[in-house]
């Protein structure tokens, strides 16, 4: 098993939970974040007054899946929030050791 997160642009959050449910993944965890990498921020106009945003919103998504499905996703990741323009995000892929169900204990592929 593997544990992709992902951190993206929320405008593309809709489309890429689209083409991971055409391919059969369905279960995620979401959480609403604030980060920057290079693009170090950017400045905003507010009343007047231009002021520094340094941590944009971001979402970091999780899944965890079989090893065999981890190229599809990927793929599925780099199609639906590419835009060509810094802040695009960035996948991360771990190895899991074992996934445990609270409710049935169930382990393993059975648990997912």
């Amino acid at each position: 098993m593997k544990k992709i997160e992902a951190v993206i642009r929320p405008s593309r959050l809709h489309a890429l939970k689209k083409a991971l449910a055409d391919i059969g993944i369905t279960g995620m965890t979401v959480i609403e974040v604030g980060g920057f990498g290079r693009q170090r921020g950017h400045k905003e106009m507010f009343r007047g007054s231009e002021y520094e945003v340094d941590l944009l919103p971001k979402i970091l998504m999780t899944l965890i899946i079989e090893e065999k499905n981890v190229e599809d996703v990927i793929d599925k990741m780099l199609a639906e929030c590419y835009t060509g323009k810094f802040g695009d995000g960035k996948i991360f892929v771990s190895p899991i050791e074992e996934v445990i169900r609270i409710r049935t204990k169930e382990r393993g592929r059975e648990a997912i």
